[in-house]
């Protein structure tokens, strides 16, 4: 099973608030796969481990999609914006702070759209 950062958002799924989430890869990711959120995957220093962030989630669905998707369907966008554990964003805001937190992300760029439930594989 393959672990998703959620650096930017582990207050969110410790708080099981989001259940969508946006990634420039995650290509392969299938309908009923496991993965296991961790608060931090990468980048990190000597000694410290991996981090778990609950128990496995259970992909629903997965879809690429424009980033600018939220800004071009208003209320798509806000609606978004609540499953992505921000319902205190507006659109146009969420995709400002995606694109500032993703190197060479812009409004344009196609992302992959990830569902997913708690309560783990079972």
């Amino acid at each position: 099973m393959r672990n998703m950062s959620f650096a930017l958002t582990t207050r969110q799924v410790r708080e099981k608030s989001k259940d969508v989430t946006r990634r420039l890869g995650w290509l392969h990711l299938k309908v009923g796969e496991a993965f296991q959120p961790v608060a931090k995957c990468m980048g990190l220093r000597p000694g410290e481990k991996i981090e778990r962030i609950g128990d496995a989630v259970v992909t629903v669905s997965t879809r690429r999609e424009p980033l600018r998707r939220m800004t071009d369907e208003p209320e798509y966008g806000r609606e978004e914006c609540r499953r992505e554990g921000f319902p205190e964003m507006s659109p146009e805001e969420f995709v400002a702070m995606f694109c500032a937190t993703h190197k060479g992300c812009t409004p344009e760029t196609t992302l992959t759209r990830i569902e997913f439930r708690y309560g783990g594989a079972g």
